[in-house]
């Protein structure tokens, strides 16, 4: 998904930078950079790659040589950010939470007026600096910006770094949050809240869908007013967010906890235990103990130490050994044992699969599955959920089309738990994952778990319902 972190202070933010930028580290796998300015030095910056470290260990050196009172840092999922930019608008510094669907469209409109790119990603034009390029077509930085709001498919994010101050843009819809934190030396802006409680920070204002801030060490002040309409993801409290996260004041592992507890009352499996799959499903599993009275274990043990993120190889054969390797099942727990397990979602379902069969090989005696959110039926079309899965790997997919024997259906009866059709895919990924029991959660209830009305969420990958 991608997270970002800045600071402007009255003093030296270079550590703030750097520590509140890592706490944004669950949110990126590919690349992260910092940006820091004043006005002797001037931009100071650094990008590495993540595929082979943290954060931390890959910057300890180079904040040792940066200086200055204002500064941002990324973690992304795609591109090297943040760029450095020369225009009319004067130096600055970008970096963006975004998925561009018409990209190519856009890359082709500036190579017809002769204007170029210097930044790559993944062999193709770097998406922060095709956002820097609309901005700079604006006459200041506020129609540089709803220029990005009206050219783009998709959504967008985005903190600009210059000599003066730090500019919050959250995209137009709200798909992705920005927060407002403030301590006694100055400002932070980030997209997790939970960087903020170590460094000191309260969290002063939660940015509205397509508003424009503009940060200084002395406060803040809005420059373009919020839209009417949001749709923020719904997977920040399902999966994405930190638990002690905010976003809309909504806390993810409050969520969470509601999460499990609506599966629970629609269930009733009798089980010797209830787990969940490390680490977001943790709450979840929680949610649903303190609701059934059923005690909660852990039969998985995860191994941190040496394992990064399970999808963080681009290579699936990798990401699935990753996966296997980082959970250590607990026979003395399993053998003979009825469990409950809860995870957040099935995307392609080869993880949750290999799971399944190490429960088996342990001994387990059931293995009653519960899914956080819905079957997942539709490609996310405005974040990088799933990004390296195609549509047709999706379980819900494979399923469908085993059914039908053709991927030319009517998916929105397969969205609605009260069909026939739904049912029996539920129970062709439950045959597909030899699991005992399979139970998703329903829409309805996840939208009452987060506690926001449901048109202000965006829920497309539940039930095609959102929109550009």
């Amino acid at each position: 998904m991608s997270g970002f972190f800045g600071s402007t202070s009255k003093k030296d933010c270079t550590l703030h930078v750097f520590y509140g930028t890592d706490y944004h580290s669950h949110l990126g796998t590919k690349r992260a950079g910092m940006a820091i300015y004043n006005d002797e030095k001037g931009f100071q910056r650094a990008i590495h790659t993540l595929e082979d470290g943290y954060f931390r260990n890959k910057f300890e050196k180079d904040i040792e040589g940066f200086e200055g009172e204002s500064g941002i840092g990324v973690i992304s999922d795609t591109e090297a950010q943040p760029i450095v930019v020369n225009s009319h608008l004067g130096k600055f510094a970008i970096s963006t939470v975004s998925k561009i669907n018409n990209a190519e469209k856009l890359e082709e409109k500036f190579l017809k007026n002769h204007q170029h790119f210097s930044e790559t990603s993944q062999g193709k034009v770097n998406p922060t600096e095709l956002i820097a390029m609309l901005i700079t077509e604006g006459e200041d930085f506020v129609s540089g910006i709803e220029n990005v709001f009206n050219s783009i498919k998709g959504s967008c994010s985005m903190l600009i770094l210059t000599k003066d101050f730090i500019i919050a843009a959250r995209d137009k819809l709200g798909r992705t949050p920005i927060v407002i934190g403030k301590n006694g030396d100055g400002y932070a802006v980030a997209s997790e809240t939970c960087a903020f409680s170590n460094l000191e920070y309260e969290v002063e204002k939660y940015i509205g869908p397509g508003e424009i801030v503009k940060v200084t060490a002395d406060g803040h002040e809005q420059i373009r007013k919020p839209n009417e309409k949001m749709q923020v993801c719904s997977f920040l409290w399902v999966y994405y967010g930190y638990p002690p996260s905010y976003y809309e004041d909504i806390n993810v592992d409050v969520s969470r906890y509601n999460c499990g507890a609506q599966l629970a009352k629609k269930d009733n499996v009798e089980a010797d235990f209830v787990a969940g799959i490390p680490d977001s499903e943790v709450g979840h599993a929680i949610g649903y103990s303190n609701e059934t009275k059923i005690p909660y274990m852990r039969p998985y043990a995860k191994y941190t130490p040496t394992w990064p993120r399970s999808f963080m190889p681009q290579n699936q054969e990798m990401r699935d050994l990753v996966a296997k390797m980082k959970l250590i099942p607990n026979k003395s727990l399993i053998k003979g044992k009825r469990g409950v397990f809860l995870d957040d979602s099935i995307v392609r379902g080869t993880q949750l699969k290999d799971n399944t069969r190490d429960l088996h090989d342990a001994g387990i005696k059931e293995v009653h599955m519960k899914i956080a959110c819905p079957p997942l039926t539709y490609p996310c079309e405005f974040l990088n959920f799933s990004r390296s899965r195609k549509t047709a790997e999706l379980a819900t997919r494979k399923a469908i089309l085993k059914l039908e024997g053709t991927e030319d259906v009517n998916l929105k009866k397969y969205s609605n738990p009260t069909t026939e059709e739904y049912k029996n895919m539920v129970e062709q990924i439950r045959k597909d994952l030899g699991l005992t029991t399979l139970q998703y959660q329903e829409l309805d209830d996840l939208v009452e778990a987060i506690g926001l009305p449901k048109e202000k969420l965006c829920t497309h990958c539940w039930d095609g319902s959102s929109y550009f």
